[in-house]
């Protein structure tokens, strides 16, 4: 766990969700809902939810696999696919809720951020809550097509996408999708794409497709903007 974090702990929030919530050493901050890889809510994740709450905010990673973790592809994609998203909505919403309506969060509009299957889970989470006013989406990887989000609901609100160069960066399909639509709802939104770098890149227990000059600078970016977008 980051130093600066002063309380990390599983929580139990809506009626049957849970994930890991950590907060700053401040105590208080904006939240940002924090949402899994295809592996699951690993220690990988709850790392990166300790990062956010090092950075300041209220940081919650919500259990969309009840419990299941793999580190073998062919189960995690078994688990992705399986994912119903009606469930993992719930699952989103009742998380931003609990950060929006909790005491440490000040009742800010909340951020989501999300990796891999959980990027483009962040950035269809603002087409279901008012409470969700910023997204960030690391090389979203599942499609529109099983989600069929309401972009209008991005009006006023604003995503950030990174984009790996391998899978066709800002020109990949997914990515102008969502810029598009976002667009076109009156939203603002921004993609950058990392040259030489793989899926996962941000990934720092994946040394074979991990990428740190890539992933320092997406992260900066990350963080000037949930401090844009949701700092008071």
């Amino acid at each position: 766990m980051t130093d600066n974090v002063a309380h990390g702990e599983h929580v139990e929030f809506g009626e049957g969700s849970s994930g890991y919530l950590a907060r700053p050493a401040e105590g208080t901050g904006p939240g940002v809902v924090v949402i899994q890889e295809w592996w699951g809510l690993n220690p990988h994740i709850e790392d990166i939810a300790d990062r956010l709450a090092a950075e300041g905010f209220v940081a919650l990673a919500p259990d969309l696999y009840h419990g299941k973790v793999t580190r073998e592809p062919d189960e995690a994609t078994k688990l992705m696919m399986g994912l119903a998203m009606d469930g993992a909505a719930v699952d989103i919403v009742a998380a931003a809720g609990y950060l929006s309506g909790h005491e440490a969060t000040g009742g800010q509009g909340i951020g989501v951020i999300g990796f891999c299957m959980g990027g483009s889970l962040a950035l269809w989470s603002a087409t279901l809550s008012d409470d969700i006013v910023a997204t960030v989406g690391f090389y979203p990887a599942m499609p529109w097509e099983k989600m069929s989000p309401t972009w209008s609901r991005y009006q006023d609100k604003a995503a950030l996408l990174h984009a790996d160069e391998h899978e066709g960066g800002v020109n990949g399909e997914g990515v102008l999708a969502a810029e598009k639509a976002i667009e076109n709802a009156g939203g603002e939104v921004s993609a950058f794409e990392y040259p030489g770098t793989d899926h996962a890149f941000f990934n720092d227990t994946r040394p074979e497709v991990y990428a740190p000059e890539a992933a320092a600078l997406a992260w900066e970016r990350t963080i000037a903007f949930l401090n844009d977008r949701i700092a008071p």
